[in-house]
Formats: C-alpha cells, sequence, structure tokens
C-alpha cells in the first residue's frame, strides 16, 4: 500500500518539476514561478472518470495512482472481476480518481485525458499493464516517450497528443482536483476505496464482493 505524502508538499513539487512532454524530450520548465505555484488554480476542475450505471444505488469511487505498483496489482488481479460482475451488469457507478505522488503520474494522467478522455479507461488498462516498462529507469525524456507510445498505441492523433500533454492549465485542474477530493476524503494511501461516502482500504476481491453485496441487500 503506497502512502501519499503531504498533499501540499505534493502539489507543489510536481508543479515545479514541470508538466511539458512536446515533442517527447521530456519537461519543460513552468513558466509560472514558485508564488503562482501556490497560487488557487483558476481553472474549471476536471471531470471524473466513470463507468456503469450513474443511476446505481451504490458509488464506488477509487482513489489510484498510475506509479503505484499496489494499484497496478489491483487493475490487473481485481478490477477485470469487479467490472464483469458490478459495473458492466449495472450494480454501481463507479468512479476512478487519480492521485499523484510524482510527476510522472501527473504525466499519465494528461495522455489518458487525451481526447477528452474518450480512451481513458483503454490508456489506463495500457498504463498498467505497462507500468514497469514506461516508467523505465525513471528519467523524464524517456519516461515522456513511451507515454507517448502508449498514447500512439491508443490511437491518439500527434496533434491531440502535443495538445494535450503541454496543457499547463489542465495539469494544474488535475492536481487541483486531486488536493480538493483527498483532502474531502481522507485519502492517505493508494489504492483506497469510497463506498457510499465510507473510506476502505484496499482488499482481495472477495472481501470487496461481498462488502458490494451487503451494500447491495444481496
Amino acid at each position: 500500500m503506497r502512502i501519499k505524502p503531504n498533499l501540499a508538499t505534493t502539489i507543489l513539487a510536481v508543479l515545479a518539476l514541470g508538466l511539458g512532454l512536446t515533442a517527447g524530450l521530456g519537461p519543460r520548465p513552468l513558466a509560472a514561478q514558485t508564488a503562482e505555484a501556490e497560487a488557487a488554480v483558476e481553472a474549471p476542475l476536471v471531470a471524473d472518470m466513470a463507468l456503469g450505471n450513474p443511476e446505481a444505488t451504490v458509488t464506488v469511487i477509487e482513489y489510484a495512482s498510475f506509479t503505484c505498483p499496489h494499484c497496478m496489482n489491483f487493475h490487473l488481479n481485481v478490477f477485470g472481476q469487479l467490472k464483469a460482475d458490478y459495473i458492466d451488469t449495472g450494480k454501481i457507478h463507479f468512479i476512478y480518481r487519480e492521485v499523484y505522488f510524482d510527476r510522472f503520474g501527473l504525466w499519465a494522467g494528461m495522455v489518458a485525458r487525451c481526447d477528452n478522455g474518450s480512451r481513458y479507461f483503454g490508456i489506463a488498462e495500457l498504463l498498467y499493464e505497462g507500468q514497469r516498462d514506461w516508467i523505465a529507469d525513471g528519467e523524464p525524456a524517456t519516461v515522456a516517450a513511451n507515454l507517448r507510445k502508449i498514447a500512439r498505441t491508443a490511437g491518439i492523433e500527434e496533434e491531440a497528443l502535443d495538445a494535450c500533454m503541454s496543457d499547463e492549465a489542465m495539469a494544474r485542474a488535475m492536481v487541483e482536483a486531486y488536493r480538493e477530493n483527498a483532502e474531502r476524503d481522507g485519502i492517505n494511501s493508494t489504492p483506497s476505496f469510497v463506498i457510499d461516502g465510507v473510506k476502505y482500504d484496499n482488499m482481495p476481491y472477495d472481501e470487496f464482493s461481498a462488502l458490494l453485496d451487503e451494500k447491495l441487500g444481496g
């Protein structure tokens, strides 16, 4: 279970490390200075990424990071069954919210949201399946190039990819959405789940299923 560092420290660190990935050459420095990084984000908060039935009686919110190994394990070993049994059947409304431990997680989220998030969950699957590969040696230029490859594999056109990977306003809005959501829901590790307003730690599928069945009255 990955533990989240102090929110304010994380936000400032992520913004200060740079956001732009244009041409796949790694990050360009932010035009804004530290004081501007501390200012409130003016861009509207980004939309939640959701699956399933929005009218379902049970809502599951997952907080996860694309760079978190425990989140990778959940998505490779649990999420598929959860999706088949509860999301695709319309029993629950599932919301995925990103957590940013580092700039690479933020970059991955920016790539997943390319084309207005039309391929979001498909790209998320590629990110988790290839997590070790795209993070690779941890060098920013390598990570940026690998993320671009994933986006192209998902069918993102180069022009759209360049636009979303250098969208500073979106990056700031994503970090602000993370801050507000995580503080409100008391998120301090990943993956974490908020099910009908109650926070739960990561759990194996049988426990998850039993909990959902109880809440669904099954």
